[in-house]
């Protein structure tokens, strides 16, 4: 098998030096082995995994009424903005921005979108977070709703928890460190959490009846990115996902180098690596997004990773349902490439 075959190119995109041959190969720690029947693999490592996130109660217990609010509701030049409020556990608001573009009729197939460690959602849809009727134009890409309405598909943006208007701190940064250990002498984890409230979202989405999440996808990048991978490995309902900026190797990464506390799971090691943790989305089909260049999640690591994630996608007899998009750049997300792909996916 040649290098290059290991992950798809659809790109011009070359691998990176030191990366060639048998050294692409090599890939530690991971839990999955070819000899394994996949489904069995899948059902215990799921169960494994979401037992490690802290969210078994959560996930498996009865669930509070959601009780929605609409806060506000606009139009614009691509369609329907609606800011939401819904409980998703007693005393825990969720906020969501629902955005339809003009044209597009129900039952609607929608992307949950994921902002990272900014100053929240209100990026996904291009505004100012002190004021939610003035413009503000993203750079990076970041807004994600609006690369949804464009391309005719409805978006549910979710501000993630401790992020935004979810944060302690008055400029809308991230503030992860004490909830993350206040998680902690809860047996949770907020990454769990945030999984969880993925999944309330789902519910919500369900309980509106206009929306068909028989289609679903998830998306995020760098911390949204994170979340978006997890989701996929521990809930059924999401069909499509494209975790950006978060996936390479939890020894290389997140053990590397400083990383929000969030990051951070208790015996994840001991479970397996990014690649165990993503295998487990198959055979749904899932968009890796990286950037060669990114300094944070280390490409060579996520090529390493995905020949393994590859494998576990073989077994489950959907090799072509997984693809690695690589961009020259950074940290930070690159919307056409990565859509591109996904479109692909999406419109069958």
């Amino acid at each position: 098998m040649k290098p290059q075959n290991c992950f798809r190119i659809w790109k011009n995109f070359k691998i990176p030096n030191g990366l060639e041959g048998e050294n692409l190969m090599k890939v530690k720690n991971c839990r999955f082995h070819s000899t394994e029947n996949f489904a069995a693999w899948r059902n215990e490592s799921r169960r494994e995994l979401i037992d490690l996130l802290g969210i078994t109660e959560l996930l498996n217990g009865e669930r509070c009424p959601l009780n929605p609010r609409s806060l506000w509701k606009r139009e614009n030049e691509l369609g329907t903005i609606e800011k939401i409020a819904f409980d998703s556990e007693p005393g825990v608001e969720t906020l969501l921005y629902v955005c339809i573009p003009h044209g597009v009729k129900p039952p609607y197939h929608a992307f949950i979108c994921m902002q990272g460690h900014t100053t929240g959602m209100h990026m996904s849809i291009a505004v100012d977070w002190r004021d939610e009727t003035k413009s503000s134009p993203q750079i990076r890409d970041r807004d994600f709703a609006i690369g949804c309405m464009k391309r005719g598909i409805p978006a549910v943006c979710l501000e993630q928890r401790y992020m935004g208007e979810h944060s302690t701190d008055p400029e809308h940064q991230p503030a992860c460190y004490e909830p993350a250990m206040r998680a902690l002498m809860r047996g949770r984890t907020i990454l769990g959490e945030r999984v969880f409230d993925v999944d309330r979202t789902i519910d919500y989405l369900v309980s509106r009846g206009d929306f068909d999440v028989s289609k679903l996808g998830v998306m995020g990048t760098s911390g949204g990115g994170t979340t978006t991978m997890f989701a996929g490995a521990v809930l059924s309902r999401p069909t499509h996902l494209m975790p950006g900026y978060c996936f390479s190797s939890f020894e290389e990464s997140i053990c590397a180098m400083s990383h929000c506390s969030c990051n951070y799971i208790p015996h994840l090691l001991e479970y397996g690596e990014s690649a165990d943790v993503a295998g487990l989305i198959a055979p749904r089909p899932v968009v890796m997004v990286n950037g060669r260049f990114d300094p944070i999640f280390p490409y060579g690591a996520a090529c390493r990773q995905f020949t393994a994630l590859r494998g576990i996608y073989t077994a489950a007899g959907a090799e072509p349902e997984c693809a690695l998009v690589a961009t020259e750049g950074g940290h930070r997300f690159y919307a056409q490439p990565a859509w591109d792909v996904m479109l692909k996916y999406w419109n069958r």
